[in-house]
């Protein structure tokens, strides 16, 4: 549905590019998550796909026409779930449905159709009466949620949708997400929570420094990861430990933990021979590959970003 092509921008008055030729593509019926670290990119792509931004450098396309004139045609066949809180805080959340249900030109019986839907969709009925300043943190994540569905969008871009909310809160948005995907929408979920990303995406796409670092299937990132093994281990001392460990492979320290990415042609049955012939207990220890923050980590180099 989506086609990106070698999009680029550049903010005025600043020298590094915010997007450096990024390439995508996201279809109906599935879940792109967007990952990246703060300043990588993630907002401008957002804002050129919401109409915020003008296409610089590159191409855009819905179903093969030009965004801008897709979003001409129609202009709420996109829709956003933005990170703040989109809505009037003084209005109950029926009149918030109202009011941005005209703004999208909807009226009469498909209005009313459409405001019952989405509140019955967001399970928001008991609360249709509330003010929305009055709404807890998870009410107000499935009523910005509520909002941008109302028009019946064919690409639905979620920015952070589940911020500050609680586990039982997380957990219906996650479940939405995933249903909106099985009726054919097509949806980009971007998050700082891996685990959000590893449960209902389709396929991942890491971003950093405005380019595309890695884009694929779960199991294909994952999988292209070095094997590891994690241990904890007690009757070596810790300097010792490093050195056996060191044997195998790069050595990380984590907390009262070792994890060491194994070298080609070492094997985990190896590493845990040396340790228990160097005396050493073992409290646990596990071998796969990478998980997808480890792997985030790694591609965007564990610097704090501002």
């Amino acid at each position: 549905m989506l086609l990106i092509r070698n999009l680029s921008y550049c903010y005025p008055h600043t020298e590094k590019p915010a997007l450096a030729g990024v390439s995508l593509n996201a279809e109906r019926g599935q879940i792109l998550g967007l990952l990246g670290p703060n300043g990588a990119g993630k907002t401008t792509l957002i804002s050129h796909l919401s109409g915020i931004l003008q296409v610089q450098q590159g191409d855009i396309s819905i179903d093969g026409v030009p965004l801008a004139v897709a979003r001409h045609n129609s202009p709420t066949r996109i829709a956003v779930a933005p990170q703040e809180y989109a809505f009037y805080p003084m209005l109950t959340v029926t009149e918030n449905l109202e009011c941005f249900a005209a703004a999208g030109g909807l009226g009469g019986d498909r209005k009313r159709q459409r405001i019952g839907e989405c509140l019955a969709f967001s399970q928001l009925e008991r609360f249709a009466q509330i003010r929305a300043e009055r709404l807890s943190g998870g009410l107000k994540r499935r009523l910005n949620l509520a909002i941008a569905l109302l028009p019946e969008p064919e690409l639905i871009l979620l920015d952070e949708p589940t911020v500050g909310v609680d586990p039982q809160s997380r957990a219906f948005l996650l479940d939405a997400v995933k249903t909106l995907a099985n009726n054919g929408a097509a949806v980009i979920y971007t998050s700082h929570y891996m685990e959000e990303i590893e449960a209902i995406a389709n396929r991942v796409i890491i971003i950093d420094d405005g380019k595309v670092l890695r884009d694929g299937t779960l199991n294909e990132l994952l999988n292209d990861g070095v094997a590891h093994v994690r241990l904890a281990v007690e009757g070596v001392i810790a300097t010792q430990l490093r050195v056996l460990l060191g044997r195998f492979g790069p050595v990380e320290s984590i907390g009262e933990e070792w994890r060491v990415m194994l070298a080609p042609g070492q094997t985990p049955t190896a590493l845990l021979a040396a340790v228990e012939e160097a005396g050493g207990r073992l409290r646990h220890a596990e071998f796969g590959r990478n998980n997808l923050e480890q792997l985030f980590m790694t591609l965007t180099r564990r610097s704090l970003r501002d």
